[in-house]
């Protein structure tokens, strides 16, 4: 089953969010971590926190990137 075309954006952004903040939580987690709870523990409750913030910004500056991306590529 495939999903229709019009949700591509929709899709783009979901995946590219959900690996965004789940690899940046998890490196900020190991530098900063303060060693009082177990790495995975607070690796997920940083990636709950940082997943709303990654989505919206993503949603909206995707097109934006993807335009500059193509006008300085051939």
């Amino acid at each position: 089953m495939k999903i229709h075309k019009k949700y591509s954006h929709l899709l783009f952004t979901l995946i590219m969010s959900f690996l965004t903040a789940f690899i940046m939580s998890g490196a900020l987690v190991a530098l900063f971590s303060v060693h009082d709870a177990p790495f995975i523990l607070q690796w997920m409750r940083a990636f709950i926190h940082a997943w709303p913030i990654a989505f919206p910004v993503i949603f909206v500056l995707g097109p934006i990137v993807r335009k500059i991306v193509s006008a300085l590529t051939e």
